[in-house]
């Protein structure tokens, strides 16, 4: 009818609708954040300034306010804490940029069609599975009972087992004027194979569907434009995936830093020495620190990442 106008039901643009799946599909994660996750943090905060006083009769215990003293202690009394900290940034600035090299370069080896492709992609992720302390303490035990235990094994066979002689390798490499500093990496490199690829697993799955997400049609297009296999990787396949290289640099950084042995440390002063406090105050300082690394190598791998719409 004339005169009158029918009003329209405004539905949801694309852009909202993406953003409402975005939030459900975190929303998980976000109650766990808020509920369990930053209550620890706050908890630990507030021990940090106190002394815990646990009633032995009662049962409960008793905070009792020391302001910055556990702070002093880890920093200035303290006999390893502080050097354990910083060594852990030098292993992060080791350790991650091999395994995601490592990663990247099994994720392009295992995309390529071969025999057996399946059963090879399961083996490079079996450490990750294995890696469970209920299946490292079965394998560890059923070891020392078919050796008769660890006494039995030769001095020599677990000197072979523990490491390698990388003086060959050192010289080889000196004769060819590489940089002593180069030369110590590499040796490195070598010698933490077994940790690189143990600790390897979930980035190589992660690489892999990027890779398997690159249309075909790039790569088409490079080779009719005469691009070279090299060329192809580095302006193809290295932008494509370069949104995943940050989230495996995120994820390889906390999953060393779980690993570390400031960690350890903070546990061991909990569990072991009852001095919750300065346990607390040392997981406080330590993760800050961590925090502060991610947001760093966070704002500078972000600058050359490129999304593809």
């Amino acid at each position: 009818m004339e005169g009158k106008t029918v009003k329209r039901r405004k539905g949801m643009t694309l852009r909202r609708r993406e953003m409402v799946s975005g939030l459900l599909f975190i929303s998980p994660w976000l109650v766990g954040i808020v509920f369990f996750f930053l209550f620890n943090v706050f908890q630990a905060a507030r021990y940090s300034f106190n002394d815990i006083e646990i009633d032995r009769v009662y049962g409960g215990f008793d905070l009792v306010p020391v302001g910055f003293d556990h702070f002093y202690f880890i920093f200035r009394e303290h006999g390893t804490f502080f050097i354990q900290m910083w060594m852990s940034i030098v292993d992060m600035v080791i350790v991650v940029p091999l395994i995601i090299f490592f990663s990247l370069l099994m994720a392009i080896i295992l995309n390529r069609e071969f025999l057996a492709r399946g059963a090879v992609r399961a083996i490079f992720f079996l450490p990750v599975v294995m890696a469970t302390p209920a299946i490292v303490g079965t394998m560890q035990l059923v070891m020392a009972m078919m050796l008769g235990g660890v006494q039995s094994i030769p001095p020599e066979m677990a000197a072979q087992a523990s490491g390698f002689n990388a003086q060959g390798i050192a010289i080889m490499l000196l004769q060819f004027g590489v940089p002593p500093q180069v030369i110590t990496y590499i040796v490195q490199a070598i010698a933490m194979l077994h940790d690189t690829i143990r600790a390897s697993g979930v980035q190589i799955l992660i690489f892999l569907a990027a890779l398997q997400a690159i249309p075909a049609s790039m790569y088409e297009v490079a080779q009719i434009e005469g691009a070279t296999g090299y060329e192809a990787f580095f302006k193809v396949t290295i932008p494509m995936v370069s949104p995943l290289i940050l989230t495996n640099v995120v994820y390889t950084i906390v999953d060393t830093y779980a690993q570390s042995e400031v960690v350890a440390t903070a546990q061991s002063t909990a569990f072991q020495q009852q001095n919750f406090g300065v346990s607390a105050a040392m997981s406080i300082s330590s993760s800050l620190l961590a925090c502060l690394v991610l947001l760093v190598v966070g704002w500078a791998i972000s600058r050359y990442v490129f999304y593809y719409n």
